[in-house]
């Protein structure tokens, strides 16, 4: 029953997925002023959706590496592709913080502006550039 065990497995790592990515939407919300939902949701705020965008992005790219570098049964790849997205999310909020702190303006406030800044996509493409690195590194 291959198809019961594989189906049992990308159910696993889906979950495993998912929660990564709810931590990435949290630390995104921590790291930023005001609450995400709100700048999202119910004003349409376009920076808060380009950064969480590409938060989600770089998990997905960091967690799909794990699950193809896994290599000693399910739960080792689960346990594995779980440590690497945290590695993974904690050098994309590195990356906030420290593009934060060598830039004029601070993101934080950039992402409450309601008109699209050019500092978000500088702050968005490094969340998938690190992203990029992490998934070589697994690799």
């Amino acid at each position: 029953m291959d198809i019961l065990y594989n189906a049992g497995a990308a159910l696993a790592y889906g979950v495993v997925g998912m929660l990564v990515m709810v931590v990435g939407y949290l630390i995104v919300d921590v790291l930023t002023p005001g609450r995400l939902h709100k700048l999202i949701w119910e004003d349409g705020n376009r920076n808060a959706t380009l950064m969480v965008s590409a938060n989600t992005l770089g998990v997905a790219i960091v967690v799909v590496s794990a699950i193809f570098a896994s290599e000693f049964g399910l739960a080792s790849g689960l346990i594995t592709t779980a440590v690497y997205g945290g590695v993974g999310l904690i050098l994309m909020a590195a990356a906030f913080l420290i593009i934060d702190l060598l830039t004029p303006a601070k993101i934080g406030d950039i992402l409450n502006q309601s008109e699209l800044h050019p500092a978000t996509w500088v702050n968005a493409s490094a969340h998938i550039a690190v992203a990029l690195v992490v998934a070589a590194a697994i690799s």
